[in-house]
């Protein structure tokens, strides 16, 4: 048996030589347009993005209509994941927890029955536990004709199911409902409008094309947010809605009321949309800070007591507060007043394109004349098709009598057949020759056959037949009409703003938003008191603030329970030097103020010191800084003196001095009256020498070495001693005095090792 011939391939042959760069800017576009095209970006046409566009078709598929009973989202969400968006359970569940919110859509596509989250940042339950399903302007507005081939069905993932490319939505939904996503480098956001405003505005532009923005603003004037509010910016939505990008400045809604004992309560009754969610939470926090930090004074309570029924959000003033004052001040430092960034692209002809108002509805327009085309055109080749049939069952009804003979003449069923369409006569048995003439005559069509030899003989009742040609005349009307709809572009028009009306009357409400050009808010903070204080820092770095009254009658007891006690202004600073060489600093209007047995809290809260990492050497007030000089030592056993004055930066972190590889601080202490230092190591080596022997360095500098340390020795404790006076510290738990045992030297010098 002869071998096939084979060919022998090289491991070169095997290899295609790719420039790398151009292979990742391949895969880079290929992915970044997957995600803007079917992720992340609405289409122009419905307004929805393909996850959401997906839920709502499979809620119509699975037959969950606005009228039938709710179905648990689990099964909603395994469906959809199953057959159409194979890209995990969680964002189609939350793409579906999204369509029901009304806090969120100006116009809620799905009817939700359970915990699907609040305005208030609460996150939905699990989806075992929801129920969904589609809410009615869905069903109406958007799912209504895809039974009628107006839009083009694709195959879906895996080829075994068809998924439509676009809802046939009847109205903009793009703008109702706004929308929110981010892709690979572009991002959208849409604020959501007035249905009835945006068909209002529809329709001005079907009768006239080259209506301007500023005319559709005239109906349209601007977003209409869930949560309500006021957009103070008015005369800058012009330019807004021309480009499609710009920022529009959002308040919530402010009352003020009369309280008990004559007080007064400021009531936040709607907020910007900007702040649903989690974002109520930090407004809340964030006035709190204001009452924390001095701020203000007029809050006695905060209470939210918003509900399902709407945003009650209360302070409660002192009696002699000023409300407006306390409102100005709510606007300009917290998120009552917000801005609402809009980025108006979206999906048109299969490319992102930023748009106009205008552009949206024009292309929205668009759209509904194709659907509309292709519905009435559905529609007419339906309506002919029963029209043939109808008039061929008047026809036969005129001569039952010949087609009763002709079917009991007939053999089968296609001999009946061929003479009913072409008057063959061959092989069928007539009474009478005027019955074999007239048969030769027949001229039904195929349809028309066949519906006749189908009919039943209850069909041959006098009412049944007077029922056949009504349904003719209402068939013949309906052809007409569908023929003036597809001929007259103006009619179909017409017909396009009947439904869009339709929907207008059944779902449109009043406007909840307010548009005008407010005032800036002015407000003036008030210049805090500036007071004295004492900044208290434990050995375990819990600062707090106490005032000196406090201070004076509990001096013992404060400094021996904290190892920094120092007076600071309000309004002052203090600086942290730490063994990593540098120095942080803290406002004095940062550390809380508290009572004498307070703990504080941790200097790393409050600082970019981090406990971790570093440790605190030595704290001082940066009011004191400047008049100050330092001795810093190392484990290395490098020394220098710097004047604080290089330490009087505005930065919160700086470097205090420079160490080489590998060297951390010892001590960093701020030199008073001392006259010499003592430097001992881990192996128990001392030096002691006077501190004139120090250079003065700048902070840039590493210094200069204060002792010869033997191969594998660091500096572990300095000492600062005076000539005369106790000089005693504890050295392998004995008394050690520093004077008597430690002879002086000269910087730089070996040591003494002492046992101890």
């Amino acid at each position: 048996m002869k071998k096939k011939d084979t060919i022998a391939v090289t491991p070169e042959e095997r290899i295609i030589p790719t420039e790398y760069s151009d292979v990742m800017s391949k895969s880079f576009v290929d992915y970044a347009m997957s995600v803007i095209i079917a992720r992340a970006l609405p289409d122009v046409r419905d307004g929805l993005k393909p996850v959401q566009r997906r839920v709502l078709y499979d809620m119509h598929e699975l037959g969950i209509k606005y009228d039938s009973a709710y179905r648990k989202s689990a099964r909603i969400v395994g469906d959809t994941m199953g057959k159409y968006h194979p890209h995990g359970d969680s964002s189609i569940y939350d793409a579906l927890v999204v369509l029901t919110q009304d806090f969120k859509k100006g116009m809620p596509l799905v009817d939700g029955h359970g915990n699907f989250g609040n305005i208030e940042g609460d996150g939905a339950a699990a989806m075992r536990y929801t129920e969904a399903r589609l809410a009615k302007i869905s069903q109406v507005g958007l799912l209504a004709d895809l039974d009628k081939n107006v839009v083009d069905f694709i195959p879906n993932f895996d080829e075994n199911e068809k998924e439509p490319s676009v809802l046939p939505s009847r109205f903009p939904n793009l703008l109702v409902n706004g929308s929110e996503g981010i892709a690979v480098g572009m991002a959208t956001n849409i604020a959501p409008h007035n249905l009835g405003e945006v068909i209002d505005a529809t329709k001005a532009y079907m009768r006239n094309p080259d209506i301007t923005t500023e005319e559709l603003m005239s109906i349209m004037p601007g977003p209409d947010f869930p949560t309500g509010g006021i957009i103070v910016n008015k005369s800058e939505l012009l330019n807004i809605y021309e480009t499609g990008v710009g920022k529009i400045k959002i308040r919530g809604k402010v009352e003020i009321e009369k309280a008990k004992g004559g007080k007064t309560n400021v009531v936040v009754t709607e907020i910007p949309y900007t702040m649903i969610g989690a974002n109520i939470g930090k407004f809340l926090s964030d006035v709190a800070a204001l009452a924390e930090t001095k701020k203000t004074n007029d809050i006695v309570d905060i209470s939210n007591q918003s509900s399902k029924d709407g945003i009650r959000i209360v302070f409660e003033l002192r009696k002699d507060a000023d409300a407006d004052t306390f409102v100005n001040m709510l606007y300009k430092k917290t998120r009552l007043e917000d801005t609402f960034g809009v980025n108006m692209l979206a999906i048109v002809d299969g490319r992102p394109e930023t748009l106009g108002v205008k552009s949206i509805i024009a292309e929205h327009v668009k759209f509904q004349f194709e659907i509309a085309t292709r519905k009435y055109t559905n529609l007419l080749a339906k309506e002919r098709e029963k029209e043939e049939i109808q008039s061929g069952l008047i026809r036969a009804v005129n001569v039952i009598d010949l087609i009763i003979e002709i079917l009991r003449g007939s053999k089968d069923r296609n001999m009946a057949k061929a003479c009913l369409t072409d008057g063959n006569i061959e092989g069928i048995k007539f009474k009478s020759k005027e019955s074999k003439v007239m048969a030769t005559q027949l001229n039904f069509t195929e349809r028309q056959a066949n519906a006749i030899l189908d009919m039943r003989l209850y069909r041959l009742i006098g009412l049944e037949i007077n029922a056949l040609i009504n349904d003719h005349e209402d068939t013949l009307a309906n052809i007409a009409r569908y023929e003036d709809i597809l001929d007259n572009r103006d009619i179909m028009a017409d017909t396009i703003i009947s439904d869009m009306e339709e929907l207008k009357s059944e779902f449109g409400r009043e406007r909840r938003t307010v548009i005008e050009d407010a005032e800036e808010i002015v407000y003036e903070e008030k210049k805090a008191e500036v007071v004295d204080l004492y900044f208290l820092m434990d050995r375990f770095g819990y600062a707090r603030t106490i005032d000196p009254a406090t201070y004076e009658r509990n001096k013992e007891t404060v400094d021996s329970e904290n190892r920094y006690v120092f007076l600071v202004k309000s309004d002052g600073r203090v600086c942290i030097f730490t063994d990593t060489g540098v120095m942080h600093t803290v406002k004095v209007k940062d550390v809380p103020a508290g009572k004498l047995r307070d703990k504080g809290v941790p200097i790393d809260n409050i600082s970019n010191y981090n406990s971790v990492n570093e440790r605190f050497l030595c704290v001082v007030s940066k009011d004191e800084i400047k008049y100050k000089r330092f001795v810093f030592v190392t484990e290395q056993s490098m020394v220098k003196i710097t004047d604080g004055s290089e330490f009087d930066a505005g930065k919160l972190t700086i470097a205090a001095t420079k160490l080489n590889d590998g060297d951390r601080l010892v001590s960093v202490k701020v030199l008073e009256d001392e006259k010499n230092i003592v430097l001992r190591t881990n192996d128990g080596v001392f030096l002691r020498f006077a501190i004139d022997e120090i250079p003065e360095k700048k902070k840039a500098a590493v210094g200069v070495r204060g002792m010869k340390l033997n191969k594998g020795d660091l500096v572990e404790e300095v000492y600062y001693t005076h000539n005369a006076g106790e000089n005693t510290i504890e050295y392998n738990g004995k008394p050690f005095d520093l004077h008597a045992k430690v002879k002086p030297l000269h910087r730089d010098s070996k040591g003494i090792k002492i046992r101890g």
